[in-house]
């Protein structure tokens, strides 16, 4: 897909890698000029020297003074943020057991970085955003958030929650001139799934031929797949959409393969 970003200020958080760098440089591609806020420094200081002009800021989106400073940076730099993407999220990689099981310390750090964290974010994108009477929000979801899997209830919770924020979030702004949307990736070809599934060693690798059997397409998704789904909702062109949750899941929630 093409559309014209030229002059768009795009804020992407947990832009270092996966999903946020893929989407980085396709909305760069596009014409966007963009922030790229992680946790990890160095990381987004290479992702931003990949991309024409881009700024690189460190941020831990759980922390409201990180995300006051972030944006003020990217106002000192570009003077407004036309589109946030909260991207940044993590999972229970090692330890993925039953809720009865489950520790409050990986509770509260899931739901703290994968919902509070894309509130405060948002909390702090919204000031510059509501002043001008235009915005664009895309929070990433997950099909988690709407078909549950085992062993990994906070995520699930917290995905859950993005969805159902996104459409307060939109029918709180939309009469302020900003529209908010979410995406919801399925199974993702990442650094963090191929240590659970795709690896040589992944923890679940032997459940992998079932779990392939129940996605219609047969695979995972490239992060340039989902990061495409992201620039439609970017898209100028796309202006009547809001609250919508954006599936991009190779056919896993249409239904149960046989």
């Amino acid at each position: 897909m093409r559309t014209d970003l030229t002059g768009q200020v795009v804020f992407i958080t947990g832009a270092a890698g996966g999903i946020g760098r893929a989407t980085a440089h396709r909305l760069a591609a596009n014409g966007a000029s963009i922030v790229v806020a992680d946790i990890d420094t160095a990381g987004a200081e290479r992702v931003a020297g990949e991309l024409p002009g881009a700024l690189a800021v460190s941020m831990d989106v759980r922390r409201a003074e990180d995300a006051k400073r972030a944006v003020d940076a990217a106002l000192e730099k570009f003077g407004k943020i036309d589109v946030l993407v909260n991207n940044a999220g993590v999972n229970s990689f090692k330890d993925r057991v039953d809720i009865d099981l489950f520790s409050e310390q990986e509770w509260h750090r899931v739901v703290g970085i994968d919902l509070d964290g894309l509130y405060v974010v948002s909390h702090a994108v919204l000031q510059p955003m509501v002043a001008r009477g235009q915005g664009r929000i895309v929070n990433i979801a997950s099909v988690v958030g709407v078909t549950a899997m085992r062993l990994q209830s906070a995520f699930v919770a917290a995905k859950a929650g993005v969805i159902h924020l996104t459409r307060s979030m939109a029918l709180e702004l939309g009469p302020k001139g900003i529209l908010v949307n979410s995406l919801a990736p399925g199974s993702v070809l990442t650094e963090g799934t191929k240590q659970l599934f795709y690896g040589d060693d992944g923890s679940f690798r032997a459940q992998m031929a079932g779990f392939m059997n129940h996605i219609p397409l047969g695979r995972p998704a490239h992060v340039e797949e989902i990061a495409e789904g992201i620039l439609f909702l970017c898209a100028p062109e796309n202006s009547y959409m809001t609250g919508h949750l954006m599936m991009v899941d190779g056919g896993w929630t249409a239904g149960f393969m046989f």
